[in-house]
């Protein structure tokens, strides 16, 4: 079984809860199983729970995630408004 550097399952952990890439997309790109990534994960949110410091950066990448997704709603919301703000236009004229 190949030995990985806490930085790296830092990293793939990251990846996970803040960005919200799926396990599969992960065990995909870097080769490893989906069973020790989900194991990472598990031991982090474990982690989370007993170190305050550990706690303070879950929450930290939770609040990055959810303000990701309220960006990307907005951004979509700001385009279907676009659009719409353009078709009506061609209407008036």
């Amino acid at each position: 079984m190949p030995h990985f550097e806490k930085e790296f399952k830092h990293t793939i952990i990251r990846l996970h809860i803040e960005e919200g890439r799926s396990l599969r997309s992960l065990s995909e790109e870097y080769g490893i199983s989906k069973a020790s990534i989900s194991n990472w994960v598990k031991n982090y949110h474990d982690e989370c729970q007993s170190n305050q410091e550990a706690k303070n950066e879950c929450d930290y990448l939770m609040e990055n995630r959810k303000l990701r997704k309220q960006l990307e709603e907005a951004q979509k919301e700001n385009q279907f408004l676009k659009k719409a703000a353009a078709f009506f236009a061609k209407e008036i004229d």
